[in-house]
């Protein structure tokens, strides 16, 4: 290794480990680059968030694997973050810890004062999952963000309802009716926005856009709301427990619609099938890419480190990778694979510029997605290759990716939604 590259490496972050944890020291120590992460690990979002942080340390593992960066091994340096309050401080830490890279944060609304914080610092920050499209709006050149926004789920949400559910329901897309119902946050009014602006590119008429406040609902306005529209497509923006309170509310009230497309509600497979059973039956979700999708929308690449992933997630946990722990795999694959090995310059600037120039297609990463980062202030830093899905559930506590094509396992049904 030439001795400006190791002096590099070294400046990034340098800790004294045994060569050989597993066995007594030998005397011999190794230099680490330090990478941070910030993710909940504890509290409400710790079940999901902790999934998402498995990926990241498989990553790692694998990436080590590998030979590190030109034989020097990753360190995570974790630390625990629930409280945007405390973004800040956590990221100065990691700094004085020496880091200059920082993978999270599972949230949006940690993810947004996370980035910023390590934007002003110096620092690259690297999405591990957040959708919220604010979070590579704001023209920062050190924020990066692999996966898909919720802007990219809204349209896939519009796009899917123009060109599939119009033909299964024997009209066309200007016909549709669709009514946009949505949280008044940041994350859920970006797929409403997105969701709105692709359903005018159709020919979709939007007939409604409903605000409710996921603290304090009011489903009987918005339920009256949507009545009054008289939609056949509704498309929903919300988190898990609202995402479910809507649709028993729904159900309550005896609204029917020909097909419901939700968005993050239904990210968590387990929670919402469980909580609904049948009654989640037919309900689309546009969504990443949940474990199962098919395997022909990976290149020989992409099908390579898919197989690694989840070979590794199943020894750690004895079951298949779930959609949170493949999303923080591939983010933090593209960072430790791609970036840092070709990077010239370790720091956050060359780490920056080497990820802009990647050029990877769609396919190579195990969640399906390829890389190019924009470089446009209004989405700088956000990958325009992100992979995204629409599927299915089609029976209790079992979901079928069904569009785009080449991601798809079987064809959307239950249209009209059955109930």
């Amino acid at each position: 290794m030439p001795v400006v590259r190791l002096r590099q490496l070294a400046a990034i972050g340098v800790v004294l480990a045994c060569a050989a944890c597993a066995t007594a020291p030998s005397g011999n120590a190794v230099a680490t680059i330090k990478v941070g992460a910030l993710f909940p690990l504890t509290g409400a979002q710790a079940p999901l968030a902790k999934q998402e942080y498995a990926g990241v340390q498989i990553a790692r593992d694998l990436a080590n694997a590998d030979g590190g960066v030109e034989g020097v091994p990753i360190a995570l340096i974790t630390k625990d973050l629930t409280s945007e309050a405390d973004a800040t401080s956590r990221v100065q830490e990691l700094k004085a810890q020496g880091v200059q890279t920082i993978l999270g944060a599972y949230s949006s609304s940690l993810s947004m004062p996370v980035s910023a914080a390590a934007q002003s610092r110096g620092l690259l920050y690297w999405e591990a999952g957040a959708v919220a499209d604010q979070l590579t709006g704001r023209g920062y050149p050190l924020v990066f963000r692999i996966g898909a926004t919720g802007g990219n789920l809204g349209t896939m949400a519009s796009h899917f309802a123009a060109t599939e559910l119009a033909p299964r329901l024997n009209t066309s897309a200007w016909s549709l009716r669709m009514a946009i119902v949505h949280n008044v946050d940041g994350y859920p009014t970006s797929v409403a926005s997105a969701a709105a602006q692709q359903a005018a590119r159709d020919g979709i008429q939007v007939v409604a856009d409903i605000v409710y406040d996921a603290h304090a609902p009011d489903w009987p306005a918005v339920l009256k709301g949507v009545r009054a529209a008289q939609p056949n497509i509704l498309v929903l923006a919300s988190y898990i427990a609202d995402g479910v309170d809507f649709r028993r509310a729904m159900l309550k009230d005896g609204l029917r619609v020909d097909a419901l497309i939700g968005s993050t509600m239904a990210q968590c497979v387990p929670d919402f099938g469980a909580m609904l059973g049948a009654d989640a039956i037919g309900v689309f979700a546009a969504d990443r890419p949940p474990e199962g999708f098919n395997p022909e929308a990976l290149n020989d690449t992409g099908r390579g480190i898919y197989a690694r992933f989840a070979s590794a997630y199943r020894r750690e946990f004895g079951s298949d990778p779930t959609e949170e722990s493949l999303a923080g795999f591939s983010a933090a694959w593209a960072l430790f694979h791609y970036v840092m090995s070709g990077a010239g310059d370790l720091g956050a600037s060359g780490l920056a510029a080497a990820a802009r120039g990647l050029d990877l297609p769609a396919g190579t990463l195990a969640n399906g997605a390829g890389v190019r980062f924009a470089t446009t202030a209004a989405a700088m830093g956000q990958n325009t290759r992100a992979a995204s899905v629409i599927w299915q559930w089609q029976g209790v506590r079992h979901s079928v990716t069904v569009y785009p094509p080449v991601f798809a396992t079987g064809s959307p049904g239950f249209i009209p939604l059955p109930r």
